[in-house]
């Protein structure tokens, strides 16, 4: 743990051909006040030299750690899970998870620690602001009320909001390890992460403040979901079973540590649906979906 009067906080962050826009998203982690950071960094196989840019970084600054390079993962979760699994954060206060094009306003960090405190809680995530090159911004709300079984079925929002108390992480990382493979088949993990701290009983606050600018372009592998197009292309997941079939594939590997009686079956859900998303809107669509068996 650092000997600054400052908390210390490891970053881990997940890189693929992000050179274009990795060095302000890094600068922005590195303006953080008031806080003591170690930037860990992963890079998926790329083609755009992200991996050279990283390792010059590291060469500069003691603050940095690029881990060994080659492997392709094939997304960010499991690139998230083998920085989880591969950096030792056991001597830090807090631990953060990044994306490579963000921009983080400068006391994120810092509100994020202050807020745990006050709160009492393990796990940290808020609200973003979406932005586009165009110079558009929008608000993305994920802070709506927790609700009983929300978890098996969304995030707690954009995994890159993320901060841990360290205990609340090693706990999933001793989980992850011990399940490696299955974990593996999980499509997101900022998902995965939420749906084990909530069964295992940790409390999270999901934040109304945004203090990070979410940037959208044609590269992002989950953005911000608006616009008929968006509609659609969720609409199309869901008729294809990919939602059922990430909520049975978490389901399965929390529950035997859940104390919920709580079951897929759709009687069950339907039931229960209004614990089953926290924005009204969304557990009402799931209603729909349950009852016309497009679930």
């Amino acid at each position: 743990m650092s000997a600054s009067l400052y908390p210390s906080v490891a970053v881990l962050l997940a890189a693929y051909n992000g050179k274009q826009w990795i060095e302000e998203q890094i600068e922005s982690i590195f303006f953080q006040k008031d806080v003591c950071v170690h930037l860990f960094i992963s890079v998926d196989l790329s083609s755009d030299h992200t991996y050279e840019w990283c390792k010059k970084l590291e060469g500069e600054s003691s603050s940095v750690t690029v881990l060994e390079y080659g492997e392709r993962f094939g997304g960010a979760a499991k690139n998230f899970f083998r920085l989880i699994r591969d950096v030792d954060f056991s001597n830090y206060d807090y631990i953060s998870f990044a994306d490579q094009d963000d921009i983080w306003l400068e006391d994120k960090l810092t509100h994020a620690i202050k807020v745990m405190k006050s709160e009492a809680v393990e796990v940290y995530s808020s609200d973003v602001i979406a932005f586009w090159e165009d110079g558009r911004e929008r608000l993305v709300k994920k802070s709506y009320p927790q609700k009983q079984f929300d978890y098996f079925f969304e995030a707690a929002g954009p995994g890159c909001t993320y901060v841990f108390k360290r205990e609340a992480l090693l706990e999933f990382k001793c989980f992850l390890i011990e399940n490696w493979d299955r974990i593996n088949q999980v499509s997101l993990h900022d998902w995965m992460i939420y749906a084990f701290c909530r069964s295992q009983g940790k409390n999270w606050y999901i934040d109304s403040q945004p203090l990070m600018r979410y940037r959208q372009h044609a590269s992002n592998q989950v953005g911000f979901n608006s616009g008929i197009k968006a509609y659609f292309t969720r609409l199309k997941m869901v008729k294809e079973k990919w939602y059922h079939m990430e909520v049975e594939k978490i389901f399965n590997l929390i529950y035997p540590a859940s104390q919920s009686e709580f079951s897929l079956d759709r009687l069950t859900l339907i039931k229960h649906f209004w614990q089953l998303r926290r924005r009204p809107r969304d557990a009402m669509a799931l209603l729909v979906m349950l009852i016309g068996g497009l679930f």
